[in-house]
């Protein structure tokens, strides 16, 4: 991998982890659009942290405070009703899906599940259950002429059933073209809460699932055409422009529909199987290089 791919695929994941558009896929659409290799799991899994650790410094005061309350609770009985600590039990509850299920299909996750048609698949079918999620939560927010507005639930009224439907949505993200994002806000929408409460958690439930993925993908850096130089420079860049990216999406959310980012995903998704269906592009693109 030159220094070049590497600033391209670190911008790119810079800017489509947080969105829910899915960041595994665009890295692997550039790398296939570009005629480069694939860059691979390992390198995708490490390049997330450095767009964890914006999510660290984001949330530095909401993550310290769980941790604080979640420690305390361990020897202190009268702080487990906190809500701080629960929020801490509850991102570990959260975690565990993907934990299981990211180690027992590994090896599909490397392969198979990077094939372009599945990519173009996922786009196309959570972009819709996004929209779907989106308009039902728009319905209760604006209410309507014979419709009063519904509250939505908040973070307080999470639980740990709620919590892990939460996980397995984000266990969804495996597969190249989901979105971690993406997947945890529909959920979250789903099942009744608002947008800046879906998107929070989302971000927060994250952190554990990306950063032990990333430490256990450090022993496969530096193997084929991606070196550790590369590597590195790619996630440093994905930090910065994730901060940014983060700090817009949590202002865009309050306000605003994720119906553009729905429709990007549909018509990529469809373009996707017109430019494989029609040979212009190979399903494996890459693939050799991985």
């Amino acid at each position: 991998m030159s220094w070049f791919e590497s600033l391209i695929l670190g911008l790119v994941q810079g800017l489509t982890e947080f969105l829910p558009i899915s960041s595994s896929a665009h890295l692997r659409l550039t790398a296939a659009f570009a005629g480069w290799h694939d860059p691979g799991a390992a390198f995708t899994a490490i390049t997330q942290i450095g767009t964890e650790a914006a999510v660290l410094i984001y949330f530095r005061k909401d993550i310290a405070r769980i941790v604080s309350a979640w420690s305390r609770s361990l020897t202190n009985k009268a702080m487990r009703s906190d809500h701080d600590a629960k929020m801490g039990w509850l991102v570990i509850v959260g975690s565990i899906p993907i934990g299981v299920l990211g180690l027992a299909f590994k090896d599909q996750i490397e392969g198979p599940f990077r094939d372009l048609r599945l990519i173009a698949t996922t786009l196309i079918v959570m972009g819709i259950i996004l929209g779907i999620a989106d308009r039902l939560a728009a319905r209760d927010e604006s209410g309507g002429k014979h419709r009063a507005v519904k509250e939505r639930k908040s973070l307080k009224e999470l639980g740990v059933r709620d919590g892990l439907i939460f996980g397995f949505c984000q266990a969804m993200a495996l597969v190249p073209g989901v979105s971690r994002s993406g997947a945890t806000i529909s959920g979250g929408l789903l099942m009744g809460y608002t947008r800046e409460a879906a998107a929070r958690y989302s971000f927060l439930l994250a952190v554990p699932a990306v950063l032990a993925s990333g430490a256990f993908e450090l022993k496969d850096a530096g193997e084929g055409h991606v070196s550790w130089g590369p590597t590195i420079f790619a996630t440093i860049i994905a930090f910065f422009v994730g901060y940014a990216v983060i700090a817009w999406f949590m202002k865009f959310i309050t306000t605003k529909s994720f119906m553009p980012f729905v429709i990007y995903r549909i018509l990529l998704g469809i373009a996707l199987f017109i430019l494989v269906g029609t040979d212009t592009l190979s399903p494996h693109a890459g693939d050799s290089g991985g």
